[in-house]
């Protein structure tokens, strides 16, 4: 079993300010301790999450050189397809064993932003791939609007205080498929050791062993979720801002046993990231003599950059 809590998004937004409380307190203590939750009661359907399925997996198994062709190049991966080992964890120089696709912000009324964002890519052999991209990317999206409203609340905000931020938001959601394993790994794993960049992840698929995190006595959990769950985490972002009252948890994707070597592994996180000008100053309510200011001042945008540069997916 996993020893990551639960929680349950009804309870938020079910008009109860009983169970809005319950869901703040229980989602902010996860978060102030193993910075995980499996959660449930979102705004995704089991249709649309098979058709998703459905949708990648048709992809991926497309001959590599049509896949290769939505490789862009001098766009840091931010939009369309990124071949097998090519991203690799900070610190490290194996790449990671997987290949994965990226969807990026559906803007609206926002000309500037429009422009700095990469166009979203279009598969031309697959008429649905897109439509049912851009529908996950916006209930995930809606998802996340109403986790990070209750940590708003948790940490002593508005609740809307986050709202101006991810609107046009540079998030991006991405399948990812970890192929077969044909041969020994050398010092690579499908997803080596990391923190995530962003404010929160929210995580398809980690319904079999492979995810795991680290707890505050370096111990490795695995974090299984029930099918009808999502996983959810801090990103260093968030940390950041709460100067790490809410804690971005290390974790990692292991190898599966060798008899399972021959098998795919899918997954899909949206990684949900605010617009580039949110300041990443830390709170002041989040500040105090026990715990002085920790971080340095910067923008979520600025902090985005240096991070590509350290996953070797912008060049300096």
């Amino acid at each position: 079993m996993s020893a990551i809590p639960s929680v349950n998004l009804e309870d938020f937004v079910s008009g109860d300010p009983a169970r809005k409380e319950k869901f703040v307190k229980e989602i902010g203590a996860a978060f102030e301790d193993i910075g995980f939750v499996a959660l449930s009661g979102h705004f995704l359907s089991d249709e649309l999450v098979d058709e998703l399925y459905s949708e990648i997996k048709a992809f991926f198994q497309l001959p590599q050189e049509v896949k290769d062709k939505y490789e862009i190049e001098g766009i840091g991966g931010q939009r369309g397809y990124t071949s097998f080992g090519k991203e690799h964890a900070k610190g490290k120089k194996e790449g990671d064993l997987k290949e994965f696709w990226h969807f990026g912000q559906y803007v609206e009324d926002n000309p500037r932003l429009e422009k700095e964002y990469p166009a979203n890519v279009m598969v031309d052999e697959l008429p649905d791939f897109n439509k049912v991209g851009k529908e996950t990317y916006k209930m995930l999206e809606k998802t996340a609007k109403y986790v990070l409203r209750a940590l708003a609340l948790h940490l002593g905000l508005e609740e809307t205080y986050f709202d101006e931020y991810i609107k046009n938001g540079n998030s991006i959601l991405r399948p990812i498929h970890y192929p077969p394993i044909t041969t020994e790994p050398k010092n690579a794993v499908r997803a080596a050791a990391h923190g995530d960049i962003n404010l929160i992840t929210l995580l398809m698929g980690a319904h079999g062993k492979g995810l795991q995190v680290q707890n505050h006595e370096g111990e490795w959990v695995d974090a299984i979720a029930r099918p009808d769950q999502l996983m959810i985490n801090v990103g260093d972002m968030l940390s950041r801002l709460s100067n790490n009252k809410l804690k971005s948890t290390i974790h990692q994707v292991v190898n599966p046993p060798r008899e399972l070597w021959g098998t795919s592994r899918y997954s899909i996180p949206f990684f949900m990231h605010p617009i580039s000008e949110m300041p990443l100053n830390c709170l002041e309510n989040c500040i105090d003599a026990e715990h002085p200011k920790g971080f340095e001042d910067t923008t979520a945008g600025e902090y985005l950059h240096e991070r590509l540069i350290e996953l070797g997916l912008i060049k300096k």
